[in-house]
């Protein structure tokens, strides 16, 4: 087995989830296990398609493969199946969520995709997840993790968008099927740093019946203090606990291909995303049977 590759115990768990071989004439379709460990390979190593080792065929059968399960929702399915076996094992922890973002920097090859109009059903929005702030040029990634820093959920935005300003979408996101019946979305307690300190985000979590820890901003004015009106004073022993997103997040730029951005489509840049969480979701699991 080289570097990046799935090993037997890892490919059995998701092996049933990819679609069937279709049964057709000509050429016959190549191995799913060699497209699986080429597209890991492409994640963690961040080269360019082209750039495939010939051990896993021709680039463009596992790009055109990607493409296909991208489509498909088969990555999405398979984001399911492991999250639903993660919580069958007592894995994810629903005390507690935390949220954060990072920046990612854009790579030139990821800018030059057309301005559009956003349609009705289309998840590509018009800037692309692209834009200019201090970090430069590049897109912005938020998180939503359970208390162990396992991945639940993600969303894109442009690097210039306030971080607090997609959190509904962004626990939306943090669901597990359990079953038949409603998915398990909200958690017990939400955790987030000064930047998600909004009037706005308190009542949301509220409503819901979430507990929440974050500290307050300095606001200069008393008049703005009079308005946003008492909070329950800071607990720093749960507030400490928001250092999992930051731990996630360095293991998640571990891979290069998610270190730089270097797709045009979000969808694209997305399943990179998820890619990486499958391949948390499976070390996970397998470590704690080992």
């Amino acid at each position: 087995m080289r570097r990046y590759e799935l090993t037997d115990e890892q490919w059995e768990l998701i092996a049933d989830i990819l679609p069937a071989s279709e049964a057709r004439r000509g050429c016959p379709w190549s191995e799913f296990r060699t497209i699986v460990n080429g597209m890991f390979w492409i994640l963690f190593s961040g080269a360019s398609w082209r750039d495939l080792p010939e051990r896993y065929g021709p680039w463009q059968t596992v790009y055109n493969r990607f493409r296909r399960w991208q489509d498909d929702c088969t990555f999405d399915n398979i984001l399911r199946a492991l999250q639903m076996k993660l919580n069958d094992e007592g894995l994810l922890d629903w005390s507690l969520f935390g949220l954060d973002s990072t920046s990612v920097r854009a790579n030139r090859a990821a800018s030059g995709a057309r301005k559009k109009k956003k349609r009705l059903g289309d998840l590509e929005p018009p800037d692309h997840a692209l834009g200019r702030s201090r970090g430069g040029f590049g897109s912005k990634i938020h998180l939503v993790c359970d208390r162990q820093g396992t991945p639940l959920g993600a969303i894109l935005s442009s690097a210039a968008r306030h971080d607090s300003a997609d959190v509904e979408d962004l626990l939306s996101t943090a669901c597990v099927r359990l079953g038949r019946g409603r998915p398990r979305t909200p958690p017990e307690h939400l955790v987030a740093d000064r930047t998600y300190d909004a009037s706005r985000i308190r009542r949301y979590v509220q409503k819901r019946g979430i507990g929440v820890t974050m500290p307050e901003k300095c606001l200069a004015e008393k008049r703005q203090r009079r308005k946003r009106g008492p909070h329950p004073p800071l607990d720093k022993s749960i507030y400490k606990e928001c250092n999992v997103v930051e731990r996630l997040i360095g293991k998640l730029k571990e891979c290069r291909r998610i270190m730089t951005r270097f797709d045009t489509r979000v969808k694209s840049f997305l399943t990179m995303i998820h890619l990486a969480f499958i391949k948390v979701y499976l070390n996970l699991y397998l470590s704690d049977r080992a």
